[in-house]
């Protein structure tokens, strides 16, 4: 089964350490850019009709500080032209702070039954470092709204002076709320961002402690009832993200919207980030994309070893073998020799990263890159 993203470009302000697509200066221009969507799903579902989609993720930005309205026409435009499952995941990111009970019963109304809370942090002065609009109990309050509903929290780790308790205390305030699931994204500062200029005086914690903290929270979540199903992801069985399993799994899907990504067909291609030139192009019936790039088996080989390390379960051997009609063990054998300590082969025939190394992934991957 495919997915379908949409991005939601506006936010009410912008974070310190964001670099996605995100402009609270240009909220002004929703509702065009609306229908503009709009008009795009449209658009593209005369090109997919012979397929399902069992997924789909509206994400930003920050989908819930625009009119419910509008993601409600949304949802409605995407079940007038595509086919989903009977019962398709449907997930909406929401920030505390920019949610109440009436926008909520429209979200249920149009389908969404699923919902991520960016909460980064459990303290209220880390938050405000970053940047954030809310406070711990703006996430108790949202979490309070969505009681008996399916949904995950987004914490940060890698924060100025953070420590290891104090993600424990953001975990138990995830777990407290209700959520099923957690997802833990280590803080990446980005040039061009705020908090890139406290990455350069050191201000941020190193690569050691970060990886420590990690692996603190990795053994806390365990023991909260959370499973660790990819590198930043822990759910309670049963709940793992489908949309995002579709990404790990290479499976394909379709992106409306600025800064968009699609992949369709052993092709990838990714809408331009101007609010702007995207609506002057879906208005002017051109595609919006501003890259396109035809995968090679070079890049589907490298792209399925990733993606499936990034998982505890590790790479179908078999299944790599069948699809790519080839040898893993003969054409990584000086990889896997040079990595042994880290890597580990099982019964099943699947190759996975030892539990221990798996956030250190990106090192081991370097020389299945060659």
């Amino acid at each position: 089964m495919d997915g379908i993203y949409v991005h939601v470009p506006f936010c009410v302000s912008k974070c310190t350490y964001c670099d996605f697509a995100s402009f609270p200066r240009e909220i002004d221009k929703r509702e065009a850019y609306f229908a503009c969507l709009y008009r795009e799903i449209k658009g593209v579902s005369l090109k997919l009709k012979d397929r399902t989609f069992d997924t789909v993720y509206i994400g930003g930005g920050t989908p819930s500080c625009v009119e419910p309205e509008l993601i409600l026409g949304t949802m409605r435009q995407i079940k007038k032209c595509f086919k989903l499952t009977l019962n398709p995941e449907v997930t909406i990111e929401l920030n505390p702070g920019t949610v109440d009970k009436e926008k909520i019963a429209l979200y249920k109304k149009a389908g969404i039954n699923r919902f991520s809370i960016g909460l980064q942090t459990g303290y209220d002065e880390q938050l405000k470092r970053l940047g954030r609009i809310h406070t711990a109990k703006d996430f108790l309050e949202t979490a309070k709204l969505l009681k008996g509903e399916n949904f995950s929290a987004d914490i940060l780790i890698g924060l100025h002076e953070q420590t290891a308790e104090q993600v424990r205390k953001t975990i138990d305030l995830c777990v407290e709320a209700g959520c099923s699931h957690i997802s833990m994204y280590a803080l990446t500062p980005e040039v061009g961002t705020p908090i890139y200029t406290d990455y350069l005086n050191a201000e941020l914690l190193s690569d050691d402690e970060v990886a420590d903290i990690y692996d603190d929270a990795r053994k806390y979540l365990q023991s909260k009832g959370f499973y660790r199903y990819e590198i930043s992801n822990f759910a309670k069985k049963g709940f793992e993200s489908r949309h995002n399993l579709n990404y790990w799994d290479r499976g394909e899907y379709i992106g409306f919207g600025v800064s968009a990504s699609s992949c369709i067909d052993g092709k990838r291609f990714t809408n331009t980030r101007s609010i702007d030139e995207y609506m002057d192009c879906v208005i002017k019936n051109r595609t919006a994309y501003v890259e396109m790039e035809e995968l090679t088996v070079k890049d589907q080989k490298f792209e399925f070893i990733m993606l499936g390390l990034r998982r505890p379960t590790g790479i179908n051997i078999d299944r790599y073998n069948k699809l790519f009609n080839a040898d893993f063990i003969q054409e990584y054998k000086d990889v896997l020799q040079k990595k042994a300590s880290y890597l580990e082969l099982t019964a099943d025939n699947m190759l996975r990263i030892k539990d221990q190394y798996l956030y250190v992934q990106n090192s081991i991957l370097l020389d299945f890159m060659k």
